[in-house]
C-alpha cells in the first residue's frame, strides 16, 4: 500500500465534512434563512422549497455513500496496518493515516526523541521498501 492509498481515508473524511456543511446551508435555505450557497449566486431566500428538498435528499445520499466508502477504507487500512510486523511503524501509520494527525502530533504520540521529520522519513522509507 502506498501513501496515496493510505491518505484516502483522510480525503473521504474531508469530503464528508464539506458535504455536511453544504447540507447545513441547504437546510438553512429551506428554513427561509438567507444563505450564500457556494457555486450559486447569492439570491437570498429561496422560494422553491421543492428544489431545495430535492437537493437536501441528494446531499444526504452523497453523505451516506461517502460514509459507507469511509468505513470500507477504514477497515482496509486497518487490516493492512495490522499485518505489519514493526510495532513502531504500526503506531506511526495508525496515528497519521487513521487518526489523521499531523507529523508533529505523530512524533509526540510516539514519544521518545522522535521529531516530525524523523517519523515522516521513517514512514516514507517503510512505504518505499514495501
Amino acid at each position: 500500500m502506498n501513501k496515496k492509498e493510505l491518505s484516502q481515508l483522510y480525503s473521504l473524511n474531508k469530503e464528508i465534512e464539506q458535504e455536511k456543511k453544504r447540507l447545513a446551508d441547504l437546510e438553512a435555505a429551506e428554513a427561509g434563512i438567507a444563505v450564500n450557497i457556494k457555486g450559486l449566486p447569492h439570491i437570498g431566500i429561496v422560494s422553491d422549497k421543492t428544489a431545495i428538498a430535492a437537493e437536501i435528499a441528494d446531499c444526504k445520499a452523497v453523505i451516506e455513500a461517502k460514509a459507507q466508502a469511509c468505513i470500507a477504507e477504514y477497515n482496509r487500512i486497518n487490516r493492512y496496518i495490522a499485518s505489519i510486523d514493526n510495532s513502531s511503524m504500526r503506531q506511526v501509520l495508525t496515528l497519521r493515516f487513521v487518526d489523521g494527525l499531523s507529523w508533529n502530533q505523530v512524533a509526540c504520540g510516539i514519544g521518545g526523541r522522535n521529531t516530525a521529520d524523523s517519523v515522516r522519513k521513517a514512514c516514507e522509507r517503510f512505504l518505499n521498501e514495501n
